[in-house]
């Protein structure tokens, strides 16, 4: 019998034997006298305008999404939540509002990821808050300035003071290098008005050279002294887990602030169990014992933004039609479920408990310091064999009953039996291709609440914004840049669609012009109409038969793919055609009177080939064209504020 044990740190596996053939048996000891590293606890970040229609779902389906991700003992279980601190810029798949458009402006009720943080504290009172920020407003000039670091430090202040939400912690930039200095001023920025939460640095990726910090911190120590934890976006090259040997020597504990499956940001359905679920499986045991990563956090905790967008179903769950009601509780959820379920943050890695199996596979083990009660998460993703292992229970752990769950082609999050150790020792035989949770812990469920079926976006719409609240967001648009906001109607009764933002913000990646994006991407004849006001100079725009919206795809495109409807307040109008990568090509243009104090309707119709505009139900232009078959529909401005009302679709 191969004993296989971990005897290292998680950063390097000290007396970790690899070898043995298929079939051969393995013995693993359970000694709660050596003890690890600090588990910190798994979770996943809404940021990029990731959960944005989520909070247009309907109840009960709403609160059953939620309860997915962050009840305890439920679903995925989610025990750290990172938040987006919004700044009116494109952050991946939108653009999430600013708490403060201005030094002196502060609203607190923006944006959804206010609500998203209650909802999630009130399932699971002891879930760790966190907080990044992608871009800035305008008004800070520089990102990395005093001026930024006091309005990060604002976002934690409201969130405290309006909603009673502590943030634990808060990081630097996204995916951007850090500079030293800034770190230093956040920290005093957080100290000045009493704030406790600690640094995380400096969520970078291997482009931006993630591990810098380190060397950065070992040669200045206000730096040190400033990081809390040392944080980095996925950590694998190559698909494997990497961390440089200087990341065990320092004090901090070093988590994976953004992760995921490698193959879930391209294809739609990639996080079922066959590939997503056995892939993150994978990923949580890897991160701690390759990686010494002590906490994991998945971008992102639910799909809910359109699939045309970047990297779609990037999510644990996916929740993008909140006008049928319909989500998917996927592969993802449950993989998670396994380490979520069955230990808690604050448990303890054990050393010499951790480790791989003889054909495919690995484990972990985790103990409560408090009760004893532990919990091994194995898995045999790969392997073509069952594996039968001994365990030896020793050093004070529990040693009663061990409950036993599985996951795999066959089931799902099951509660399979339970073994009673004989004299702190009992075996037990793996199936092939499974993911395991052993535990002395009780209370464990997966969760029972059922969707309705999906059902396609309603055709023909119209948006209605008078039942939503002033400064609120319209059901089922997403922003892509700039701010959409229901304000009163200028010159008219009711409320309207206002673009707000009037200079450009900071930006962290993408920059269109400000637009917002709704409808089904399989459309193909229809027309789009709008009443439109002019506040002021500028450009408004409807766009049509838009196939992708994937600033990626060109970071610096001023539109989507697809026409685009170009009216000036100078009367000068356009109708264009935009692709990724390729120069925007001008279908027809002209130049009109226009009374920029009064409403006009503009609408945009495609019929075939034919592509047709038209001011006040006056044709300004029949054009045929073929690039772009099918798309959504989106409404848009300048760097300029634009009313919208009576916005169809037909």
């Amino acid at each position: 019998m191969k004993k296989i044990f971990c005897a290292g740190l998680g950063l390097v596996l000290l007396g970790c034997s690899l070898a043995g053939a298929q079939h051969e048996d393995a013995s693993v000891i359970l000694d709660g006298r050596i003890k690890g590293q600090v588990f910190y606890g798994i979770g996943a970040v809404s940021a990029g305008a990731s959960s944005r229609l989520l909070i247009d779902y309907p109840e009960p389906q709403r609160s059953q999404i939620l309860d997915y991700l962050f009840k305890p003992d439920y679903g995925a279980a989610l025990q750290h939540l990172k938040v987006e601190i919004g700044a009116d810029a494109n952050s991946t798949d939108g653009s999430e509002p600013s708490y403060a458009r201005s030094a002196t402006d502060r609203n607190f009720h923006r944006g959804y990821e206010w609500w998203l943080m209650q909802e999630a504290r009130k399932r699971n009172l002891h879930i760790v808050l966190d907080s990044l920020a992608w871009g800035a407003p305008a008004w800070v000039r520089t990102f990395y300035s005093p001026k930024t670091a006091e309005y990060m430090a604002g976002f934690l202040q409201g969130a405290h003071a309006t909603y009673g939400l502590d943030i634990a912690y808060t990081g630097v930039r996204n995916e951007t290098p850090f500079d030293a200095g800034y770190v230093k001023e956040l920290r005093k920025a957080l100290d000045r008005k009493g704030i406790a939460a600690k640094i995380v640095c400096c969520d970078e990726t291997t482009s931006e050279g993630q591990w810098k910090i380190l060397s950065a911190m070992k040669e200045d120590p206000a730096l040190n002294a400033s990081v809390d934890v040392v944080t980095v976006h996925y950590p694998r090259i190559r698909g494997k887990v990497t961390t440089p040997p200087a990341a065990r020597f320092i004090a901090q504990p070093i988590w994976s602030s953004e992760d995921q499956p490698a193959s879930s940001a391209s294809r739609i359905h990639s996080r079922d169990w066959a590939v997503g679920g056995r892939e993150l499986a994978q990923l949580y045991n890897d991160n701690y014992l390759k990686g010494g990563f002590t906490a994991t956090e998945i971008w992102s905790p639910v799909t809910s933004y359109y699939d045309i967008l970047a990297a779609p179903n990037s999510g644990l769950m996916y929740a993008n039609s909140p006008w049928s009601g319909s989500y998917r509780v996927q592969g993802a959820i449950w993989a998670t479920a396994h380490t979520t379920q069955f230990a808690q943050p604050g448990w303890l890695y054990l050393r010499s408990s951790c480790g791989y199996l003889p054909e495919e596979g690995d484990y972990v083990t985790l103990m409560s310091p408090k009760t004893k009660d532990w919990s091994v998460v194995l898995q045999t993703i790969g392997a073509k064999h069952r594996q039968t292992v001994h365990f030896q229970i020793q050093g004070g752990l529990m040693a009663g009953p061990v409950h036993i769950w599985e996951t795999n082609s066959v089931r799902t999050f099951e509660h399979i039996g339970d073994v009673l150790p004989e004299d702190g020792e009992f075996s037990y035989t793996f199936d092939p291709d499974s993911l395991y949770s052993l535990t002395t812990t009780t209370g464990q469920h997966r969760g029972a609440a059922a969707p309705p079926k999906a059902a396609h976006f309603p055709f023909p719409w119209h948006a209605s914004f008078q039942q939503v609240p002033v400064h609120g967001a319209a059901p089922y648009l997403s922003d892509q840049d700039g701010a959409f906001e229901v304000l009163p109607c200028v010159q008219g009764k009711g409320f309207c669609l206002e673009q707000v933002i009037t200079e450009r913000p900071i930006p962290w990646s993408g920059r269109p012009d400000p637009w917002t994006l709704a409808g089904d991407e399989q459309w193909t004849d229809y027309r789009l109409r709008s009443e439109v006001h002019f506040l002021g100079q500028g450009e408004i725009r409807l766009l049509g038969r838009i196939d992708s919206a994937n600033v990626f795809a060109d970071e610096k495109a001023q539109y989507p793919s697809g026409y685009v409807f170009r009216l000036e307040a100078t009367g000068r109008w356009a109708l264009l055609r935009t692709a990724y990568k390729q120069a925007t090509v001008s279908l027809a243009r002209g130049v009109l009177p226009i009374d920029t104090r009064r409403w006009h309707a503009m609408t945009l119709s495609f019929q075939g080939k034919r592509i047709s505009a038209s001011l006040d139900g006056k044709s300004l232009a029949s054009v045929t064209d073929s690039a772009h078959t099918h798309g959504m529909v989106g409404i848009g401005t300048g760097w300029n504020r634009a009313q919208f009302d009576h916005l169809s679709v037909w």
